[in-house]
């Protein structure tokens, strides 16, 4: 690991002028992540900036709904009241994820900016387009390499060589895809609210870049709406073992249903793209619809429609379509 100064941060301001005065700077909280890369020599950083002890852990009720502050603990989220009476989705996503040690430690906000896990991006010895710095190496090792976990949906790049197959590995980035979260940030030009189906990105011709967060913005908190009716939701993990394992395919659903009719249908997919998959068009394509296993059939062809299978996970258009009847079907009964 590169030497490196560490410095700490006592307000949100600070926090920002800080990173923006250093040439390669990090903000570090839960470090789940960034001390993982900063090992492998992905990252290296100048200067770490300890934003740990900023004020943003809250969790509080607000005019229409609930605000989560950066720095709410994954664990913290998981059990909080607000968050299992309101939006229990978003709990049981949290807690299909990692082990309760790392669920201790990691926050909203590193959860949210958490990279990709690639084994071909942890391999500085291969090639790989997402890696920056002195890594960076042209190409992609998954194309042509073991690519079980790979992504099969949002591959809109034509050439192989500026590709990457990488998946966002995130739960609760699907739950909150689900939920139309909004990510709140503050940075030099002031702050902003980013909805979060604008906020992770597909990888396109810039694999390197995970968000649309512009240099030295910080997180400061996300804001979740309450439905406006009540409703059903489940989180669906497929994985190769039973806990601490990142999804192969997972599914985000909520589903409200009146006289066996469905009248307000989320979706979302894990473990299949760059970002959380998600598609309204297929949403508005269920309302009015019953709530039988040939809707949900329908629903999952179309939302893994234009899906591309690579030599080892093609299996997973079957599996996410498979999955998301499941999830549907589950919500429903």
């Amino acid at each position: 690991m590169k030497n490196f100064q560490y410095t700490e941060a006592s307000q949100p301001a600070q926090a920002v002028q800080q990173i923006g005065a250093g040439r390669d700077t990090k903000f570090v909280a839960g470090g789940t992540n960034l001390v993982d890369l900063m090992k492998y020599g992905i990252e290296q950083p100048d200067t770490l900036i300890d934003i740990s002890r900023l004020e943003l852990a809250k969790i509080e009720k607000t005019a229409t709904g609930i605000r989560i502050g950066a720095l709410a603990r994954n664990s913290d989220m998981a059990e909080h009241p607000l968050v299992t009476s309101q939006f229990p989705l978003l709990a049981e996503a949290l807690l299909a994820g990692a082990s309760p040690q790392l669920r201790n430690m990691a926050t909203l906000g590193g959860n949210l900016m958490q990279r990709t896990r690639c084994n071909y991006f942890y391999d500085i010895s291969q090639p790989c387009n997402k890696r920056q710095g002195p890594t960076a190496q042209a190409g992609c090792g998954a194309l042509e390499g073991y690519n079980r976990i790979h992504a099969i949906l949002g591959l809109e790049s034509g050439d192989l060589n500026q590709s990457c197959i990488a998946t966002n590995p995130s739960d609760m980035n699907v739950a909150l895809a689900a939920l139309d979260a909004v990510v709140n940030v503050s940075g030099p030009a002031g702050q902003r609210a980013i909805p979060i189906r604008d906020f992770h990105r597909l990888a396109g011709k810039k694999p390197q870049q995970d968000t649309t967060l512009a240099p030295n913005e910080l997180i400061t908190s996300i804001d979740l709406t309450t439905p406006q009716r009540a409703g059903k939701s489940h989180y669906l993990k497929v994985r190769d073992r039973a806990s601490y394992a990142f999804a192969l395919v997972s599914v985000a659903a909520r589903l409200v249903v009146e006289s066996g009719r469905i009248q307000d249908v989320r979706l979302a997919l894990g473990g299949v793209a760059h970002k959380p998959w998600r598609l309204t068009s297929v949403e508005q394509q269920l309302i009015g619809k019953p709530a039988t296993e040939a809707s949900f059939r329908e629903a999952a062809r179309q939302l893994v429609a234009g899906a591309k299978g690579f030599e080892h996970n093609a299996f997973k258009i079957e599996l996410a379509q498979s999955a998301i009847v499941r999830a549907l079907q589950t919500v429903a009964a």
